[in-house]
C-alpha cells in the first residue's frame, strides 16, 4: 500500500510540474461534459490558445469579474473567504470565494462536487501551482480550461463559437460577455445573451474601466 501511495504521489507531482510547460490534455469536467453530449445535437468544443494569442481585453475582463487581487495574493483571498463564510451561515444561497488559482486547481486536478476532501486537496494544489507555475501560467491555463458554455471550454472556443473570430480579436464588450458567463456557463448564455449575462457584462465593463491602468494587472495582461 505504501509503494502504491508513493508511486501515485510521484506521478501526480511529475504531472503537476510538467503542466508548467505542457498544456493539460483534458479535465474531469470536460470528460463529464463530453459524455453528456452523447445522443444529443450538442457538440463538444475545446481549443487551446497560448497566452499571447488571447486579447488583453479578455484577460482584463476575467480578472475584473473573477479575481481582481490575482496579481497580488498567494492563491487565497482570505477576506473574501471570511465574507463568504459569514454569508453562507445566514443564507441558503451558497456564495463562493475561490480565486482563479483555486479554480485552476479544482478544474485541472479535481472534480466539481463540493466536499471537505476536495476542498483540502484544492488547498494543496493551489499552493503548489502558485509556487511552481507562476501567475501568467495559472491565468493562461484558466483561460483555456474554464467552461464558457454548454460543452464549450476556454475563451478560444468561446470566441470561435459565439463571434466567429479568434480570442486574440475579441473586443472589450465581447470579452466582458464571455467573462459574464463564467459563474454558470450553461445558464448564463452568451449568444443569445441571457438577462443575467447582460447584467453581469455591464458590471464587468465598469470594473474593467476602473482597473485599467493598475500597474500589476497591466503588467500581467500585457506580458507575452
Amino acid at each position: 500500500m505504501k509503494k502504491i501511495l508513493l508511486v501515485l504521489f510521484i506521478t501526480h507531482f511529475v504531472y503537476l510540474i510538467a503542466l508548467k510547460w505542457v498544456n493539460p490534455p483534458i479535465t474531469i469536467t470536460m470528460i463529464s461534459s463530453w459524455v453528456g453530449t452523447w445522443g444529443t445535437d450538442t457538440k463538444f468544443h475545446k481549443t487551446w490558445a497560448d497566452y499571447s494569442e488571447i486579447s488583453e481585453f479578455t484577460k482584463l475582463a476575467v480578472l475584473s469579474s473573477e479575481d481582481q487581487l490575482f496579481p497580488d495574493h498567494n492563491g487565497f483571498d482570505f477576506k473574501s473567504i471570511e465574507k463568504a463564510m459569514k454569508h453562507n451561515q445566514k443564507s441558503k444561497k451558497i456564495r463562493g470565494a475561490s480565486t482563479i488559482s483555486q479554480q485552476v486547481a479544482k478544474n485541472v486536478f479535481l472534480w466539481q462536487q463540493r466536499s471537505w476532501i476536495r476542498k483540502g486537496l484544492e488547498v494543496y494544489f493551489t499552493f503548489m501551482i502558485e509556487k511552481l507555475w507562476g501567475k501568467e501560467r495559472i491565468l493562461e491555463v484558466y483561460l483555456n480550461v474554464a467552461q464558457t458554455g454548454d460543452a464549450v471550454f476556454g475563451v478560444e472556443a468561446a470566441a470561435q463559437q459565439y463571434y466567429h473570430k479568434s480570442a486574440a480579436s475579441l473586443n472589450r464588450e465581447q470579452s466582458a460577455m464571455i467573462a459574464a458567463c463564467l459563474p454558470n456557463p450553461v445558464k448564463y448564455t452568451v449568444v443569445p445573451p441571457a438577462r443575467p449575462t447582460l447584467y453581469r457584462q455591464k458590471k464587468i465593463l465598469v470594473q474593467m474601466r476602473l482597473l485599467t491602468g493598475d500597474p500589476d494587472i497591466s503588467a500581467l495582461i500585457s506580458s507575452k
